[in-house]
C-alpha cells in the first residue's frame, strides 16, 4: 500500500470529549486533515518539544529517546496503519543500523516520538478516506498548540502576564517548568514572544 505523508497542523482542546485534547494531522500534498483525539499528558508532551521547551527532568518520551540513542536505536519512521471502532493503530519503524524492527505503540506516543526523533508520519489511503476531513478552499487548520490560559488565578484573583517585567516573566517560567507546569509555562513564553516581536 501506498503509504501517504502526514504534517501536524493543530493540536487543541477537544471540543467533544472533556480533559482531551484534538491532534490534528494534515496530508503534506493535499487538503485533507485527520484529527485523532489525544489525552493531556501526551499533548503536552508533543507541544513541548514543538515549542522546544525544556522540562526540568526528562518526561517519559525523552527518556526513551535518551536510552534509544545510548542504545544506537533510531526511530526511522511512524506509521498509522489501522483504525479499528474509532481507534487509530501506529508503528514505530526502528533500526539499529543492522536490523529494523515495527514496534506497536498508541498513535499519540508514536507521535510525541515522531516529534523527537524528527521522524516522517505516514498512513494509508484508506484511513484518510474513512476518518479524514476535507478542508475546502482556503480555510486550513493551523498550529495552535495547547490552549493555555491568558490569566493565573492566584489566590483568587487573576494575575495577567502583560503586568509584568520581563524579569519577573523570566522567573516565572523558570519556575513553572522547575514545578512542570507547562500549560502556564507555554502562557508566560508567550507573553515574552508577544513581547519581543512587537
Amino acid at each position: 500500500m501506498k503509504k501517504i505523508k502526514l504534517d501536524i497542523v493543530g493540536l487543541s482542546y477537544s471540543q467533544t470529549q472533556s480533559g482531551a485534547y484534538a491532534l490534528v494531522l494534515g496530508e503534506v500534498h493535499g487538503r485533507r486533515r485527520l484529527p485523532i483525539i489525544i489525552g493531556s499528558f501526551e499533548a503536552q508532551a508533543i507541544a513541548i518539544e514543538i515549542e522546544k521547551m525544556t522540562p526540568s527532568r526528562p518526561l517519559t518520551h525523552d527518556l526513551f529517546k535518551s536510552l534509544a540513542e545510548n542504545y544506537h536505536l533510531n526511530i526511522q519512521e511512524i506509521i498509522i496503519y489501522n483504525l479499528v471502532d474509532g481507534i487509530f493503530y501506529a508503528k514505530l519503524i526502528c533500526s539499529d543500523g543492522k536490523k529494523t524492527s515495527e514496534i506497536d505503540a498508541r498513535t499519540s506516543d508514536a507521535i510525541a516520538l515522531a516529534v523527537r526523533f524528527d521522524c516522517p508520519i505516514y498512513t494509508y489511503e484508506f484511513i484518510l478516506a474513512s476518518a479524514g476531513i476535507v478542508i475546502e478552499g482556503n480555510d486550513f487548520v493551523f498550529l495552535e498548540n495547547i490552549e493555555t490560559p491568558k490569566e493565573e488565578k492566584v489566590a483568587g484573583t487573576a494575575l495577567n502576564y502583560s503586568a509584568l517585567s520581563e524579569d519577573e516573566l523570566k522567573t516565572k517560567l523558570k519556575n513553572a517548568l522547575a514545578e512542570e507546569a507547562y500549560e502556564k509555562a507555554a502562557s508566560i513564553r508567550d507573553e515574552l514572544s508577544r513581547r519581543k516581536s512587537s
